[in-house]
């Protein structure tokens, strides 16, 4: 059997980066200001007035994120990344509670598959709201995909290099304040050709479908 080399793009692959981002997210709470007349003629206790922080924990579903390793079957590992160890390898975080990560891919002789699965928990499902819709708004071309979390969103796209293709699908799902991205991806090097668009955004979807299950049969705030 012939060495294979790796196109660049898949070799950047395999040292992944979360798509994601959380700097810059802010949570703006409480009720407009009364006038000091109103205020001193109706009064309010600190049980009776509106607390913008009890409403941010009351929207606030998810406090830490699963452990992404075993948030896809290993049937569902075989079946998308053949040859690939089910346990799959935690991406390191600098927040375990808020971001992980966790990536499967093999060579199983010519054909090349990469899996990974993120989880990341904001502030509120407004934060998450917010940074979904900016994410999707980098991803053009793509489609919803109904009946999963609050909002979802399916992308595949098709990249050739050296002559070589490579089909990559990301699905992004809102689940009240946690967000959750699948990138599933793969490549022939024999025939130089990709898997199908429908092959790559089943998978990513079904993929998908597993994980947030697991978000939401795992630990609540």
């Amino acid at each position: 059997m012939r060495t294979l080399s790796l196109p660049l793009a898949l070799t950047a692959r395999i040292s992944p980066v979360l798509v994601l981002a959380a700097a810059g997210w802010a949570l703006t709470s409480g009720p407009a200001a009364t006038p000091a007349a109103e205020k001193e003629a109706t009064p309010q206790s600190a049980e009776e007035s509106p607390s913008g922080a009890s409403t941010a924990a009351a929207s606030k579903q998810y406090a830490t994120s699963p452990a992404p390793c075993g948030s896809i079957g290993a049937a569902t590992i075989k079946s998308l990344v053949p040859g690939a160890k089910t346990a799959g390898k935690e991406i390191p975080s600098t927040d375990t509670n808020l971001r992980r990560t966790c990536s499967w891919n093999a060579l199983k002789g010519y054909d090349y598959r990469w899996l990974d699965v993120s989880f990341e928990i904001t502030e509120s499902d407004a934060a998450a709201a917010k940074s979904y819709k900016e994410n999707i708004a980098e991803k053009s071309g793509g489609g919803n995909v109904p009946g999963v979390g609050d909002a979802g969103y399916s992308v595949v796209n098709l990249t050739t290099e050296d002559k070589q293709q490579t089909r990559e699908g990301v699905v992004i799902i809102q689940a009240s304040n946690a967000l959750v991205t699948v990138t599933y991806n793969g490549s022939d090097f024999e025939s130089k050709k990709a898997p199908s668009t429908d092959e790559i955004n089943k998978g990513a979807i079904k993929a998908a479908k597993e994980a947030v299950a697991a978000l939401q049969s795992g630990q609540k705030a």
